[in-house]
């Protein structure tokens, strides 16, 4: 089953969320991630994922126009504004709306970077946790 994860920056949460399916399900599940305005890999993302031990430091920002040729079973939108955004995918692919709140967004009052981590993490765990029922998601 090949799974998209789509946001509107693809620097954090969609970036998270392939790197726990990665993780956790690669040998179930292709994961990918893209997003409809892309703009880089947020470094707090990859940090909070290194400290739960995965790598997503490799990853690189995509556009969603790079995955209108492969076919998709499953689009999984994590932010509300690529949920209302969303392309519509050639084939069959199912769409579904997982969203999570923008750690960047959370951390934006932050008086310190330690503070704007726990945005970041509280985030982090709870993809984390909507990845891992992905089984009982897709059937």
């Amino acid at each position: 089953m090949r799974i998209l994860f789509l946001c509107t920056g693809n620097s954090c949460r969609s970036q998270m969320a392939e790197g726990w399916a990665r993780h956790t399900w690669g040998d179930r599940y292709t994961a990918f991630s893209a997003g409809s305005d892309p703009h880089g890999l947020d470094p707090l993302a990859v940090r909070v994922m290194a400290e739960a031990g995965v790598d997503i430091s490799g990853h690189r920002s995509k556009s969603v126009t790079e995955f209108f040729d492969s076919s998709m079973d499953l689009v999984i939108t994590v932010c509300d504004k690529a949920r209302g955004t969303c392309p519509v995918f050639p084939g069959d692919a199912e769409m579904i709306h997982a969203g999570f709140e923008d750690p960047p967004a959370l951390a934006r009052e932050a008086q310190s970077e330690e503070e704007a981590l726990f945005f970041y993490r509280r985030v982090r765990d709870e993809i984390k946790a909507f990845v891992e029922s992905l089984p009982e998601i897709v059937g």
